[in-house]
């Protein structure tokens, strides 16, 4: 169980590097919202297809949280800023790139923390 904010975002980062939304669902409050540079997700079915056609277009991706800025964080709720970055192979190519994050973690009621919104944008 993720007992604080902190592994909160290294268990997400983790999960997302697995390429298997059902672990990255796992990290996902039931409300979460995502914008993207390109498209907003507002229900799990939006956030999975966004996830699941990222993993097949960069293949092999890694993706990283950089400088991460802990801007309000309390025993409820908690929000950071990062810089993030992938890297991986686009039609056989290596690719990467970086961007900026927003991400606000929630505590529910089995003192959990999950993640309710991201936004990332170049």
């Amino acid at each position: 169980m993720n007992n604080s904010y902190e592994q909160a975002l290294t268990d997400y980062i983790e999960a997302t590097n697995t390429h298997d939304f059902t672990n990255v669902k796992q990290m996902l409050h039931p409300n979460v919202v995502y914008w993207f540079t390109n498209q907003n997700c507002t229900t799990m079915i939006e956030i999975q297809h966004y996830f699941e056609n990222a993993w097949e277009t960069i293949k092999e991706e890694v993706y990283e949280a950089k400088d991460v800025q802990w801007l309000v964080t309390n025993q409820d709720t908690a929000t950071c800023l990062y810089t993030y970055s992938y890297s991986g192979y686009h039609n056989r190519e290596f690719v990467s790139g970086q961007g900026r994050a927003t991400n606000v973690f929630v505590k529910n009621k089995h003192g959990e923390w999950k993640l309710i919104h991201e936004h990332l944008s170049n």
